[in-house]
């Protein structure tokens, strides 16, 4: 679930943002949302894409993931 949902996040990047596929696979790979994603007992994991894609694009429009 986590790889299927990795690839479809460096997916949107490349579409919403106009990024190359390397650097969307580095902004997922190396955001924090990515961390919490893999920590299972986040239960990120068993979110949609597009909500956790909300979560990323907030941190890379803030750096951060919350205020």
């Amino acid at each position: 679930m986590i790889e299927e949902m990795t690839k479809e996040m460096i997916v949107l990047l490349m579409e919403k943002r106009g990024v190359s596929m390397e650097e969307a696979v580095n902004l997922v790979y190396t955001s924090e949302t990515f961390s919490k994603l893999c920590n299972l007992s986040t239960g990120l994991y068993f979110q949609s894409t597009p909500y956790v894609y909300e979560y990323l694009k907030k941190e890379l429009n803030t750096g951060k993931l919350s205020e």
